[in-house]
């Protein structure tokens, strides 16, 4: 029996983590419900489930803790007719196996990934993420809408975010924050563009790992910058994207929440590359992102993820960013 011949009265669709990866599935999400209607069940991590609650094509949230011994058992009792294996590791692949469910997974191009870091010799696939999800979905009948990505904000974080943007018209967020230093915007780049932003109000954003970092900033501009990194949580920051005039952030979670905000960016790249596929999505919508990064550095990409400090020692792919490149688009924004 062919995937499309399976009636699909209940679907599973698995992705752990992270934040920005989770994202990156609200265009799966959104095309398997209006395309199958199909109940929806989402398996991700707990610290993610706030990513995906708020929701409406998904019917059902389940936290994955691998320390719950029930968990498989009451996946069981649920019965899917198809398992969407997005996260695609051993974890994941024991889920389905351990279900028995006939299961979509697809390619993460890992060796190709590989061979470019480690021998700059480029057979990636000349595709997003994203549109690899849907090529694996093709077996299924599910087209991309090309939509682009979804972000759903519950109204209390709306609220929330009102205290700070206080009908501010030229708001510059800039996100901190990134799972490895080597995609982190060095303190010294962004100290240096804010001097340019004359007439705008500077809100940063990021966990507690960058409080040090956001303290030096708001030390220096007081006036100026509002200091917000570990104080609100993740919806709320979305919150505060979405009323931003421009977003400044690294290859991380928040250059996808930007896109899925339809907020107009700049994200600066280091060591990571946007050919491997995981660059800010858009379907056929406007792309409202620009680039920033320094092209032809030999030693770029250096990491598939990133590193916890730059393996030279001279962290060229971000203080050698172009400062007029970064301080032109952002007045280019602010004057639209």
């Amino acid at each position: 029996m062919s995937t499309k011949e399976i009636v699909l009265n209940k679907i599973l669709v698995v992705r752990f983590s992270s934040i920005g990866d989770v994202i990156l599935t609200s265009p799966i999400v959104r095309c398997i419900k209006n395309q199958t209607g199909a109940e929806l069940h989402y398996l991700t991590k707990a610290a993610m489930c706030s990513l995906v609650n708020n929701n409406p094509y998904i019917d059902k949230v389940i936290a994955f803790d691998k320390k719950d011994t029930n968990l498989l058992r009451s996946l069981k009792d649920q019965q899917y007719d198809l398992i969407v294996d997005l996260h695609h590791n051993l974890r994941s692949r024991k889920i389905s196996w351990s279900l028995g469910v006939k299961t979509i997974r697809f390619h993460k191009a890992n060796i190709e990934k590989w061979l470019k870091v480690n021998f700059k010799c480029d057979r990636l696939p000349k595709q997003h993420l994203v549109d690899r999800y849907f090529d694996a979905l093709r077996r299924m009948g599910i087209r991309n809408d090309h939509q682009g990505l979804d972000f759903f904000i519950n109204e209390r974080d709306h609220k929330s975010a009102e205290a700070y943007i206080k009908q501010s018209k030229n708001i510059i967020c800039i996100s901190l924050g990134a799972s490895f230093f080597t995609k982190r915007i060095p303190v010294s780049k962004i100290q240096s563009w804010i001097k340019a932003f004359d007439e705008s109000r500077i809100i940063l954003i990021g966990g507690k790992d960058v409080l040090k970092d956001a303290h030096e900033i708001e030390e220096q501009f007081p006036q100026k910058v509002v200091n917000l990194c570990g104080k609100i949580n993740l919806q709320t920051s979305a919150a505060i994207i979405k009323n931003s005039k421009v977003l400044i952030t690294g290859d991380t979670a928040t250059m996808h929440m930007g896109a899925a905000l339809n907020t107009s960016m700049i994200s600066v790249w280091g060591n990571t590359i946007p050919e491997f596929g995981m660059s800010a999505y858009y379907g056929n919508q406007k792309n409202k992102n620009f680039n920033l990064e320094v092209k032809d550095l030999s030693c770029r990409p250096c990491s598939k993820l990133g590193h916890d400090k730059c393996p030279k020692g001279h962290f060229k792919c971000m203080f050698d960013q172009s400062d007029s490149r970064l301080i032109e688009q952002v007045y280019r924004l602010t004057d639209q």
